[in-house]
């Protein structure tokens, strides 16, 4: 039998490669060395999606790997749920994520549901040109405790605004997270959202920390 730190690697190596093969191999592997699902996770799977963000922050890889080293930790996440506790996955919180209304761009939307997917958090996508009407009824339908609003033109920006004064107005214990290309991080403080991201490679650590406070 091989060592821990061989099938770590080969987990890693799996989802940074999208070896759809690897991933069953190295995951049932790893299951029968009695690794725990959330070592296979932490220390395996999710270093080979941490190795996809940085070379995606570097330009390295591009959407379409992005999506594919997310579809590969949706594949090796099949796997383990059912040797899994809910204590076990880490994340199983829900994501609501979209464009604003008024913006149809969505490439960086889908870079950041990916790395969400990646990491184990279950992501609600509502597409794009979504009204805030539309990010908080699907938060409530899901029971979303953040909702992560993308952005990508100046003329759109209101919307955003719009929608942390609705969670306020409403009183909902709903973070909002912004981002889009001309969003930063002093107007994220101005609007009083909850987080900004500048990247799709910062989303999954943001989700974590708001989440955590």
């Amino acid at each position: 039998m091989r060592g821990k730190g061989e099938i770590m690697a080969d987990l890693a190596k799996s989802v940074e490669t999208w070896d759809m093969e690897l991933v069953q191999r190295s995951v049932n592997e790893a299951i029968e060395a009695g690794i725990s699902p959330s070592d296979i996770i932490k220390e395996g799977l999710g270093k080979g999606m941490d190795e996809i963000s940085r070379m995606f922050d570097e330009a390295k890889v591009f959407l379409p790997q992005v999506v594919a080293a997310s579809k590969a930790m949706e594949l090796a996440l099949k796997i383990l749920e059912p040797c899994m506790k809910t204590s076990d996955i880490g994340h199983t919180e829900h994501i609501v994520i979209g464009s604003v209304k008024g913006d149809i761009h969505e490439i960086g939307k889908n870079v950041c549901a990916a790395m969400l997917r990646g990491s184990g958090y279950i992501v609600i996508d509502i597409g794009t040109d979504s009204s805030v009407d539309e990010f908080l009824e699907k938060a409530r339908e899901v029971g979303a405790p953040v909702v992560a609003a993308s952005a990508l033109m100046t003329t759109t920006l209101t919307v955003q605004k719009e929608l942390v004064n609705e969670v306020n107005k409403e009183g909902l214990t709903v973070k909002v997270l912004v981002g889009g290309a001309p969003c930063s991080q002093q107007w994220a403080d101005e609007i009083g959202a909850d987080g900004y991201s500048a990247s799709g490679a910062e989303i999954v650590s943001l989700a974590k920390r708001v989440l955590d406070e």
